[in-house]
């Protein structure tokens, strides 16, 4: 017998995200190699927008966000990590065009 297949629909203000891999090592400014051992407190990370619930106003699916990966809820799907939360802990949304932007570019 086949199982059936769900699609996953978000609910309400949730947003469902899929965290961008972080390198081995990363270069500071000033070109300082810095290893992968080494933790940053308070790391707000970027992640990739999968899925977002009915109310949610500021951001769609495909979109690159920022956040605190820390004491959010964890799901595994199809061996892939995402991220459960709601979408008013998110810190920032990247796009291509704004006029209130930072001036900042990924």
């Amino acid at each position: 017998m086949v199982e059936p297949k769900f699609e996953i629909q978000m609910l309400h203000d949730r947003v469902m995200i899929r965290l961008e891999q972080e390198a081995e090592e990363r270069r500071s400014g000033s070109g300082i190699v810095i290893p992968a051992t080494v933790k940053m407190a308070n790391r707000l990370a970027w992640g990739e927008v999968c899925g977002v619930g009915t109310n949610v106003r500021s951001v769609k699916v495909g979109d690159k966000v920022l956040f605190n990966p820390e004491d959010q809820f964890e799901v595994e799907l199809h061996a892939q990590v995402y991220l459960v939360m709601r979408e008013r802990d998110l810190h920032a949304v990247a796009t291509q065009e704004t006029d209130h932007g930072t001036g900042l570019y990924l």
